[in-house]
């Protein structure tokens, strides 16, 4: 006995065959697109600013830097962290105190994330959940442990150590908006 195929299969099939084409002839074309155009280089692209021992170009004509010094840079922005003020420095100076006698509290004690997180937060006066945390040599006694947290653009940060030194410091929130810094480029 064979199967004839239902209307439905059938309208199925040419449903994607009409979408097939419609998605195959909308390709665009790049040169198209309106960032190719005037950007100093014949075939519409962007081309390498001229290093220091080649004739300067006009200002206007933009570039992509060759200067790995500069690339470095940018691609780390999103690590700086913004401006604070000696007043605002100040002012988070004592939770910067309490964070680390609370961290030094915990040192040699087998605590896991939800102590240092609950640790943290009450030095900080923030909820656990509002404490950044990065753990990176898993044991049995607290170490090699970084925590932050802050409100608006003042943040506290506070460190054990792999020898189980506690420390805390304040720092203004990183580009990004964390406390702690990112671990590596983009």
């Amino acid at each position: 006995m064979t199967r004839r195929p239902s209307s439905r299969t059938a309208a199925g099939t040419l449903l994607f065959a009409a979408l097939a084409s419609v998605l195959v002839a909308g390709c665009a074309d790049p040169s198209d697109d309106p960032r190719a155009s005037d950007s100093g280089t014949p075939d519409g692209g962007m081309r390498y600013c001229p290093s220091p021992q080649e004739p300067p170009i006009d200002p206007s004509v933009p570039c992509i830097s060759q200067d790995p010094a500069q690339k470095y840079a940018e691609n780390h922005a999103y690590r700086q962290e913004t401006e604070i003020g000696e007043e605002e420095r100040a002012g988070a100076q004592g939770k910067a105190d309490a964070l680390a006698e609370a961290l030094k509290g915990l040192v040699g004690k087998p605590v896991g994330e939800v102590e240092v997180r609950a640790a943290a937060a009450a030095a900080l006066g923030l909820e656990p959940a509002d404490v950044e945390y990065r753990a990176g040599t898993p044991g049995k006694v607290l170490k090699d442990v970084v925590v932050g947290g802050g409100r608006g653009k003042v943040c506290v940060n506070g460190n054990v150590d792999s020898r189980g030194n506690a420390t805390a410091e304040v720092a203004g929130r990183t580009m990004d908006g964390t406390c702690l810094p990112g671990l590596g480029g983009h």
